[in-house]
């Protein structure tokens, strides 16, 4: 189940997702990636159960929770693409974990879609003739 973050997003007839203001934007899921093991013991610092979640650009920790600096230098490149739409057939849709850089590590990181986030392009481009105040500066934007 889909979760959407924003009051402006209606649902059309052809099951497409769209603001209802018109604008020209994107979504974005918003990821859990939680921390598993394979069955090997963990050569890092791998506590299972431990999580953090992506919404938009930002990274959100709960209290107490940690990762790795190394293994959070693996997860960064394939965070973004996993917030976007992809194909029912393509891999980032389909596998949902991700090793630890160590070969010898038996830590993983599952990353779960969760809701998803409307964006608007006025208010997440640096082109100086497109730009409206940010999204996180705009009331109830996180």
């Amino acid at each position: 189940m889909i979760t959407y973050l924003r009051s402006n997003i209606t649902d059309n007839s052809k099951g497409r997702n769209v603001a209802s203001s018109g604008k020209d934007g994107f979504w974005l899921y918003d990821l859990k990636v939680e921390t598993v093991l394979d069955g090997r013991a963990p050569v890092c610092r791998h506590i299972e159960g431990e999580s953090f979640r992506v919404e938009g650009e930002a990274l959100v920790f709960e209290a107490g929770q940690r990762v790795s600096m190394y293994a959070l230098a693996a997860l960064l490149p394939l965070l973004p693409a996993k917030q976007r739409e992809t194909s029912a057939h393509d891999w980032m849709t389909t596998d949902a974990e991700i090793a630890c850089p160590d070969p010898h590590c038996g830590g993983r990181f599952r990353v779960t879609r969760q809701g998803r986030r409307w964006f608007g392009h006025a208010e997440t481009t640096g082109l100086p003739d497109a730009r409206e105040t940010p999204y996180w500066q705009k009331e109830g934007g996180q």
